[in-house]
């Protein structure tokens, strides 16, 4: 059995490992990969994965809580961080994106609660044998990205939310060659 094609270079490999597609349901890390996948539209994901450490500390380690009460000082901080993608829309994105979180945690309990219900609450199963197999959007990711605008989240069209949902395990889109598929698909 090989792993994914994606998943070349070791940092890749262990993300691939470890952590794509594995059902995640803590809020911190759901934000997170929230706005790392908005991150990274229109970068590659060893990019966003190789500053991942920086991103943490540039927004306080996804506390959606605390990057809610950033200011425009504080995007002017991050413009000047190379550590981060220094693209001004992203960033305060993702500020507007915190507060939305926080919106989507009182109405719902959750975000994890939130998030779920576009996927019925548990992972979809795909049984793909080839790369060309995996799409880049679903229902879910429509109607996911499609609410989330509504409620003015940004970077977060049906393509990232797609991403999201593979990267969260919302959907096991591991080819069935690969040996995380299967203890996945349980």
């Amino acid at each position: 059995m090989s792993r994914c094609a994606w998943a070349v270079d070791p940092e890749n490999v262990r993300y691939h490992d470890e952590e794509w597609g594995v059902p995640a349901h803590d809020d911190r890390h759901l934000f997170e990969m929230l706005i790392l996948e908005g991150a990274q539209a229109g970068l590659s994901w060893l990019t966003i994965l190789k500053k991942r450490e920086n991103y943490r500390r540039a927004f306080a380690n996804f506390d959606a809580a605390k990057v809610a009460k950033f200011t425009p000082k504080d995007v002017e901080r991050l413009m000047g961080d190379a550590g981060i993608v220094r693209n001004r829309l992203k960033i305060e994105s993702t500020i507007l994106n915190a507060r939305g979180t926080l919106a989507v945690t009182k109405e719902f309990g959750s975000l994890d609660r939130y998030l779920w219900q576009f996927t019925g609450g548990g992972t979809i199963q795909h049984n793909l044998r080839s790369t060309s197999e995996i799409p880049v959007s679903s229902p879910e990711s429509d109607a996911m990205s499609k609410d989330l605008k509504k409620r003015g989240f940004k970077f977060v069209g049906t393509t990232i939310c797609y991403a999201f949902i593979q990267a969260t395990g919302m959907v096991n889109d591991h080819l069935v060659t690969c040996p995380c598929w299967k203890p996945l698909s349980r």
